[in-house]
């Protein structure tokens, strides 16, 4: 096997960005994923909406910059993959909040960032997705209470973006930022998995594999994804840590799209904070997620390994009703349909992209459910990260600085920090 400059744990559309990014800087990368495929783990359960709410300027600024590069993905990738390229359907978004609130926080930030968007009224929502019931009716409920049934207690609001919409095909995305990183020399060991992580005399990391092979690098990436904290531990990373990552088994479901959602062309893409749900057209019909609300319990779990891929009739049951008190025309089918997934979440739902105590290993974890749209600029963070803590920048005293080369916004990679204040007034969900 090759003698690396940088290993990264995970082929999914984050560290096969990253590998990407760091060939770009001239590095031998090898990229460990003990799956038989890119893309196979998260990245393949995405829901692979492109929207800009999120808490924080840098998140922000991030989807915005990404945006660019998914309008443009030949240029991003700078080579044709033979498999064809993963496409960015613009749809624009919608987000839903019950009357007039919710949107205060994120406005200026859209402003700051230079993002397009327009604040609709419950007038203004109905002029434009008749079929929508226009009733607010927060807080999310259970869909067996009485209370779900309750009459609306005034109308909904919105902020539309008309920029936003979805990737076609993710796994396709990971696959195409793979065999670009793999033009550039990267090379991918699939089905490889790592067993021991711990450091040489010499202080380069050694990575034990499960087959009796090791490798040696002096830089090691995280982008392990529901794996990364395992990753962490046989590393012995994560001690500093104030904030931490833990798997949660997540579902997504495909309904029939309900009469007078699309027009001439793709439907809106509708993020319902009002009920606690979305949904984003699926081309045969709709994709239906759920937003986290208080009422559902969160499915965290221990081991990624051992969660079931198949859709369950009470999560199913659940969101798909949501969707339907807001699209009355929507059927909620007798048998599931749709696919679970595990995400890799911290509790203010901002990823973690960072350096760690130990020299020359680095985590771009905590990524799942919303990190997706990010992952082309990601890569460049990362990569522009690693060069300047190589180069002595003290990143945790100092926190480097990343220009987002179309936007021109700054981003403050402190705000990624492991050792941040966890920010109780982000949302609490995917919608980060």
């Amino acid at each position: 096997m090759v003698a690396p400059d940088a290993v990264v744990i995970g082929a999914g559309v984050i560290g096969s960005s990253i590998a990407l990014e760091l060939s770009r800087q001239g590095r031998q990368v090898l990229v460990i994923d003990k799956a038989g495929g890119i893309g196979f783990g998260s990245t393949s359960a995405s829901s692979a909406i492109v929207r800009f709410n999120y808490s924080t300027f840098s998140g922000v600024s991030a989807a915005w910059e990404s945006l660019h590069c998914w309008e443009s993905w030949s240029d991003h990738l700078g080579f044709e993959d033979a498999s064809g390229h993963a496409a960015y359907v613009k749809t624009g978004l919608l987000i839903i909040h019950p009357g007039d609130s919710g949107s205060d926080h994120v406005l200026p930030l859209f402003d700051k960032a230079g993002i397009r968007y327009e604040t609709w009224s419950a007038r203004d929502v109905g002029a434009h997705v008749p079929s929508l019931d226009l009733g607010a009716y927060w807080p999310p409920k259970p869909v067996h209470s009485d209370e779900f049934f309750e009459d609306a207690r005034g109308e909904i609001s919105g902020i539309f973006m008309p920029d936003a919409g979805y990737v076609n095909d993710p796994q396709l995305a990971a696959h195409n930022l793979a065999m670009a990183a793999q033009h550039l020399g990267a090379v991918y060991a699939l089905r490889t998995q790592v067993t021991g992580i711990h450091r040489s005399a010499g202080g380069s990391w050694i990575l034990d594999l499960a087959d009796g092979d090791s490798i040696e690098s002096p830089v090691v990436v995280n982008a392990a994804g529901p794996w990364s904290g395992a990753v962490n531990e046989l590393a012995g990373i994560g001690a500093e840590f104030t904030v931490t990552t833990r798997p949660m088994r997540q579902e997504v479901h495909h309904v029939p799209a309900p009469s007078g959602y699309r027009t001439d062309g793709p439907g809106m893409s509708i993020a319902d904070l009002d009920l606690g749900t979305y949904i984003r057209d699926a081309g045969n019909g709709l994709l239906v997620g759920g937003t986290e609300p208080e009422c559902d319990p969160l499915e965290w779990i221990t081991d990624p390994d051992a969660a079931d891929p198949r859709a369950t009739a009470e999560r199913f049951e659940a969101q798909v009703t949501r969707a339907s008190r807001r699209f009355p025309d929507l059927r909620v089918p007798n048998q599931p349909k749709g696919i679970a997934g595990v995400y890799d979440v911290t509790p203010d739902w901002t990823p973690i992209y960072d350096q760690t105590s130990a020299p020359g290993f680095y985590v771009a974890i905590g990524t799942s459910g919303n990190q997706f749209k990010n992952a082309p600029v990601v890569g460049q963070l990362m990569a522009h990260l690693i060069a300047a803590v190589d180069a002595g920048h003290p990143h945790d005293a100092d926190p480097v600085t990343f220009v987002a080369p179309r936007t021109g916004n700054e981003l403050d990679l402190g705000t990624f920090s492991r050792l941040r204040e966890v920010d109780t007034s982000a949302p609490g969900s995917v919608m980060g």
